[in-house]
């Protein structure tokens, strides 16, 4: 495996990106009767995909946040920080709408170079201190990296609803987001895998680059069942409160 990227390490700007064009289809049985997607559900007394919205605002160094709408989606039309743009260029897969969106960063401006964070709209009680950590952890790496958790519990393989064995925790980590690589490296390493690469950093480990993992919180948790929703309410009047 290969730690250097084809795009050379040289000094970039910071862009964020979030797709948001999904429905949330594990999350149906909370979702409102005029099934609003998950990303547009209210928290807080804001659409989810707000909280994060807001972290992103907060931090300074970024150029610009884009978020990847569904075509035709005028939900956010509006409602955005003036330091956030959306383009309704979503596609059928998360993987489609995130190439989709580096598109539409390069064809606003955005150099190979430049360094793009990939977010979840569904992990809204990210902070901007979360944001600012990744970025620092990963602005001078050849690769890029991501926010990450190590495995606190024990972790088993199933067969059915059957245990099939225990696997080892010592070396396994939850993948969180943001995750930060160079726009150019990330739209080759995307078109290269396909649809079904879940997030940003396995395609660029099917590429044979090794992302680095940075610590990120167990509350930047990725809202996708019905108890979820509970939690993350808790969290965000919690903060609003303090």
């Amino acid at each position: 495996m290969t730690d250097t990227p084809s795009i050379s390490p040289a000094p970039g700007r910071f862009f964020g990106l979030i797709p948001c064009a999904g429905k949330g289809l594990r999350a149906l049985g909370t979702q409102a009767a005029d099934d609003t997607p998950k990303q547009y559900r209210e928290l807080a007394g804001r659409p989810m995909v707000m909280h994060a919205l807001a972290a992103f605002a907060d931090v300074s160094r970024l150029t610009e946040c884009l978020v990847v709408v569904a075509p035709g989606d005028s939900f956010l039309s509006g409602r955005v920080n003036p330091r956030c743009r959306v383009a309704d260029c979503g596609g059928e897969s998360r993987a489609a709408s995130v190439r989709n969106g580096l598109r539409e960063l390069q064809r606003r401006g955005a150099l190979a170079q430049d360094w793009v964070l990939v977010h979840d709209a569904a992990r809204c009680l990210i902070t901007a201190a979360l944001i600012d950590r990744l970025i620092d952890a990963c602005r001078n790496d050849a690769v890029g990296g991501l926010l990450a958790q190590p495995l606190a519990d024990t972790l088993k393989s199933a067969q059915g609803r059957r245990v099939q064995a225990t696997l080892p925790r010592a070396d396994k980590w939850l993948a969180q987001t943001p995750q930060m690589f160079r726009l150019g490296h990330l739209l080759q390493a995307l078109e290269h895998a396909g649809e079904q690469v879940t997030d940003e950093s396995s395609a660029l480990e099917a590429l044979g680059h090794s992302p680095l993992l940075v610590n990120g919180d167990a509350q930047n948790f990725k809202v996708t069942f019905p108890e979820d929703f509970l939690l993350a309410e808790a969290l965000l009047r919690s903060r609003m409160d303090s």
